[in-house]
């Protein structure tokens, strides 16, 4: 699909083209885990918990599972924090695996599509490979119970084994009343050219550098942080998001994994994101024209960024700006509370529509099996939840 025609679906109602069953699951597989940490409603992987509450009161919900073209399972894998506020992901596969366990016990729609009809909301750093750090995630790849499921998920990247063809990829959670209470008058000046903030290297997981975002955040400070143009620090400023709102440009540069929330930010705020991730795949990449709205930036162009910057001619950062300042463009970024029409989660709903098998090829042969439930590695994996 072409950039052009990306925006023509963004507009799309999902209600009466598909209709969702939500598998009512034991409370321990989600409520009891958000009553133990309360924080999990608003980090950046939150949205597993906003989509099982969207889809109980959504009109696409039916609660007669014959009639249901795609099969939820409301199971909360990112909910288990360190004290800093960051997910361990290490007891996932054994939660999932026991889910996927009980429903095809219970139920008999699983079996007859090995989860093809099933979507899944995995919003961890690497999807359902569960692992923070790329290399192991790649070694241990995305669950094998979940190889026919569609992933619906934050890690989007090209041609890479945590990132299946058919997935999902969304944005991930900014808690929206946050946002809304820090915007400032439209006719504000953008004032700062180029702005970030965060880290450049990681010391304590990568402490020789050139692992932490493949080097490209350590070449943004050694080559800019003395140029005036560019606003970039690891301070993050009580006005992070004022700043964002006085800048032209917002450097959203991988890190461990491809995306952050600064993109979800840059939007909302109708900052143009400059994207610094090699073969990433963008959320609703086929609702949000993305080329048109943003800047992309190879990863071995980043000690030429001043230059690449400041030579887009003023009508193209107006155009890209005028676009960033349609309602639709940010209500699709955002998980709101009650839902709105054209909001991630009818952008989800779209992207599963637009997904739907009519012709029963996602059926299995009676007696046929193509999963594999004894496969798994780590072998603690297999170990019961």
């Amino acid at each position: 699909m072409d950039a052009g025609s990306a925006g023509d679906v963004l507009e799309d109602n999902p209600i009466g083209r598909l209709k969702v069953y939500v598998y009512d699951l034991p409370s321990k597989y989600n409520k009891k885990i958000l009553q133990k940490d309360q924080r999990c409603l608003t980090h950046m992987f939150a949205a597993e918990i906003y989509m099982h509450r969207f889809l109980l009161n959504s009109p696409v919900r039916t609660l007669n599972p014959d009639e249901a073209d795609w099969f939820y399972t409301p199971i909360y894998v990112t909910c288990d924090l360190t004290p800093n506020g960051l997910p361990l992901p290490f007891k996932s596969p054994r939660m999932m695996r026991s889910a996927i366990q009980l429903i095809s016990s219970n139920w008999p729609y699983w079996n007859r599509t090995e989860g093809a009809d099933h979507f899944f909301v995995v919003p961890h750093d690497f999807g359902a490979c569960f692992h923070y750090q790329e290399e192991k995630a790649i070694d241990r790849g995305i669950l094998p119970l979940l190889q026919r499921a569609t992933l619906v998920q934050t890690f989007g990247q090209k041609h890479h084994v945590c990132s299946n063809e058919g997935s999902i990829t969304i944005p991930p959670y900014c808690p929206p009343q946050k946002m809304k209470s820090h915007l400032i008058p439209l006719e504000t000046p953008r004032s700062i050219f180029v702005y970030f903030r965060g880290l450049f290297y990681d010391v304590n997981n990568d402490p020789e550098g050139g692992y932490y975002a493949r080097g490209a955040r350590a070449a943004v400070w050694e080559n800019f942080k003395n140029n005036a143009l560019f606003d970039i620090s690891t301070n993050h400023p009580t006005t992070y998001y004022e700043d964002m709102q006085r800048a032209i440009f917002c450097l959203c540069p991988l890190g461990w994994a491809p995306w952050s929330p600064r993109l979800v930010e840059a939007v909302v705020f109708g900052c143009i994101p400059v994207i610094i991730a090699d073969d990433i795949v963008l959320p609703f990449a086929d609702a949000i024209p993305w080329e048109e709205i943003g800047v992309f930036v190879d990863e071995k162009d980043v000690p030429n960024l001043d230059t690449i910057l400041t030579s887009i001619l003023p009508h193209v950062i107006l155009r890209k700006q005028r676009l960033l300042a349609n309602p639709s463009m940010k209500r699709a970024m955002m998980f709101p509370q009650p839902a709105q029409s054209g909001d991630a989660f009818h952008q989800i709903l779209n992207g599963l529509a637009r997904k739907l098998v009519q012709d029963g090829r996602i059926y299995l042969k009676p007696g046929e099996r193509i999963l594999n439930w004894t496969a798994g590695r780590p072998v603690g994996d297999l170990k019961p939840w």
